[in-house]
C-alpha cells in the first residue's frame, strides 16, 4: 500500500490548501431529531419546513464529488430519520468520496446499522457528554447514555470504525477519565473534545460554557489524557475551538508530531457545510443569518463555493483581527480562531478568547479574561446572543485592557515557519535565537533534542540486541 493510500480523507496535501477544495463537508440532512440536547446548536427536534427531496440531494452528490470532496458526514437532528438515509450513502460512496456518520445513536437499530453498512457507510461518531447522568440530563431523554454506548458496541460489531464525540461543557471536566474507560470499552479508537459553544439552546445555559482562563487547567488535562488514552488504544483529537499554541500544541494537534500546529479557520477553504434545506455554509456550525452563502434550489452550487463572500472570507483572509489577537505573536498564522466561537461570542470572527497561548501570556501578567452574556439568543436554529469580554485580574479584580504587554517577536525570525523550541515545546517562528517564552537559546534547545533522541535510539537499539540474543 502507498503512502498516500495511508493517508485518511481529511488530510489537507498543499494541493488541497492551495486549491480551496472542500475535502470534508458536514451534511445536514434533517433537523429531525429523537434527542432534546440542552446545548444542541442547530436547535433541532423538528423537520425544517422545506429539506431537499432525495432527487435534489442525489444532485448535491454529484456536484460535491465535481468540486473534490473526498468525505460527507452525515448529520441531523439525526441523519437516521430520514426515509432515504441509505439511499444518500450509497450515492456518496458511489460517487467515490467516503461517507460517515455522526449521531446521538438513540434509535441506531441494527436494522438501520445494517442498512448503512450495506450503503457504504465507514465510520460513525456517537456523541458522549459525560458519564450516564450528566449525559441523560443534557440529551434531555432518560436511556440517551445506554443507547449511546449500545450504538457504538453495534457499530463495531458491523465493521464500522467508531469514534465518540464529547463537549467540554463545565460539568463534564471532572467525568473525562471515568468517560475513557467507557471508551475503551465500547470498542471506539478515536475520541474527539471541543468546547461547548454558546449557540443554540447553549446560549441557554451560559454555565455549561467554561471561562477562557480554564484554559490554564484544561489544556494540561487534556494532554494528561491523551497520553492515557493513547496507552489503551484511543486517539484523543481536539476540534478547532479548543488550543492554541501552548506546550501541548504539537501534541494535540499533530497527535505527537510536534512541529504541527493551528493554522486557522477552515471554513470555506477545505470544508463546506449544508443545512436540510439546502443553505451552504463554509462550516456547518456557523450561524445561518451570517454565513449562508446561497441556496442549491436558487445557485449552483460550484457558485455558491467560489463565488459568495460568505463562504470565501477565511481563505481570503479578510477578517481583521480585534483585541489580543490583533498584536499576538501568532496573528498570521492563527487569524483569530474558531469562527464558531468568535461569532456566537462577539457577533463577527477573530478574537477567539479561548486560547491557551493567550491564556498563558495573560496569566504571565497577572491577569485572566471571562466572558459575560449580555443579551439571550432569539430561539432560532443556529442562533447566539451576545457576550462581553472582561479582563481582570488572576484574583478577579477590575482590570484596564490597556494593561496587556505583548510577546515581542525576534525581527530576524521569518514570519511564516513555525519551528518547536525545545527548551519549552512552543511554537515560534524560524529564525528565532532566543524563545520569547522561555527567553532559551532555540538552536541549543534543538542540538540537545537531537543528542537526547540520539542516546535514546542506540539504548533502544542496545535493549533490542539484549532481547534478540
Amino acid at each position: 500500500m502507498s503512502a498516500g493510500a495511508l493517508r485518511p480523507n481529511r488530510f489537507l496535501t498543499e494541493l488541497d490548501r492551495t486549491a480551496h477544495h472542500p475535502v470534508h463537508v458536514v451534511w445536514e440532512i434533517t433537523l429531525a431529531c429523537d434527542l432534546k440536547c440542552g446545548h444542541c446548536g442547530s436547535r433541532a427536534g423538528a423537520r425544517r419546513p422545506d429539506e431537499l427531496s432525495t432527487q435534489e440531494c442525489l444532485e448535491v452528490v454529484d456536484a460535491l464529488a465535481a468540486l473534490g470532496t473526498r468525505e460527507v458526514t452525515l448529520i441531523g437532528g439525526e441523519a437516521y430519520l430520514r426515509r432515504d438515509f441509505a439511499a444518500i450513502i450509497a450515492a456518496v460512496t458511489a460517487a467515490g468520496m467516503q461517507c460517515t456518520l455522526q449521531s446521538g445513536g438513540r434509535n441506531l437499530t441494527d436494522e438501520r446499522i445494517a442498512d448503512a453498512v450495506a450503503a457504504g457507510l465507514t465510520s460513525a461518531g456517537i456523541s458522549l457528554d459525560g458519564l450516564r447522568p450528566l449525559h441523560d440530563q443534557l440529551r434531555g431523554v432518560p436511556g440517551s447514555f445506554d443507547a449511546a454506548v449500545g450504538a457504538l458496541r453495534r457499530l463495531s460489531a458491523s465493521g464500522v470504525r467508531t469514534s465518540v464525540n464529547t463537549q467540554i461543557s463545565a460539568p463534564v471536566l471532572d467525568q473525562l477519565e471515568a468517560l475513557l474507560e467507557v471508551i475503551v470499552a465500547s470498542g471506539a479508537t478515536h475520541w474527539q473534545l471541543q468546547l461547548t459553544v454558546p449557540m443554540g439552546r447553549a446560549s441557554d445555559h451560559p454555565q455549561l460554557i467554561l471561562q477562557p482562563y480554564q484554559m490554564l487547567a484544561v489544556m494540561p488535562q487534556i494532554a494528561a489524557l491523551f497520553r492515557r488514552a493513547r496507552e489503551r488504544g484511543v486517539l484523543v483529537q481536539i476540534g478547532n475551538n479548543i488550543g492554541y499554541f501552548g506546550p501541548h500544541e504539537g501534541m494535540l494537534r499533530g497527535y505527537g508530531v510536534e512541529t504541527e500546529h493551528y493554522g486557522g479557520c477552515l471554513a470555506g477553504d477545505n470544508t463546506m457545510g449544508i443545512e436540510a434545506d439546502g443553505a451552504i455554509k463554509g462550516c456547518p456550525s456557523l450561524p445561518t443569518a451570517s454565513y449562508v452563502g446561497g441556496n442549491v434550489r436558487e445557485l449552483d452550487l460550484t457558485a455558491i463555493w467560489w463565488e459568495t463572500p460568505e463562504l470565501s472570507f477565511a481563505r481570503e483572509r479578510r477578517v481583521e483581527q480585534r483585541g489580543f489577537c490583533r498584536s499576538c505573536y501568532y496573528t498570521d498564522v492563527c487569524r483569530g480562531g474558531c469562527t464558531w466561537m468568535a461569532h456566537s461570542l462577539f457577533e463577527q470572527p477573530g478574537d477567539n478568547p479561548f486560547c491557551h497561548h493567550r491564556a498563558l501570556e495573560l496569566d504571565r501578567q497577572g491577569l485572566r479574561e471571562r466572558i459575560e452574556q449580555t443579551r439571550s439568543a432569539p430561539g432560532t436554529s443556529f442562533d447566539h446572543g451576545a457576550f462581553a469580554l472582561v479582563l481582570e485580574t488572576s484574583a478577579g479584580q477590575p482590570c484596564d485592557a490597556d494593561a496587556v504587554d505583548r510577546t515581542p517577536r525576534d525581527p530576524a525570525a521569518e514570519r511564516d515557519t513555525l519551528i518547536v523550541c525545545y527548551g519549552c515545546r512552543r511554537h515560534v517562528f524560524a529564525g528565532t535565537t532566543t524563545c520569547p517564552f522561555c527567553a532559551g537559546d532555540v538552536a541549543a534547545a534543538a542540538r540537545q533534542h537531537e543528542d537526547d533522541l540520539d542516546a535514546a535510539r542506540r539504548a533502544a537499539a542496545a535493549l533490542r540486541a539484549v532481547l534478540q540474543s
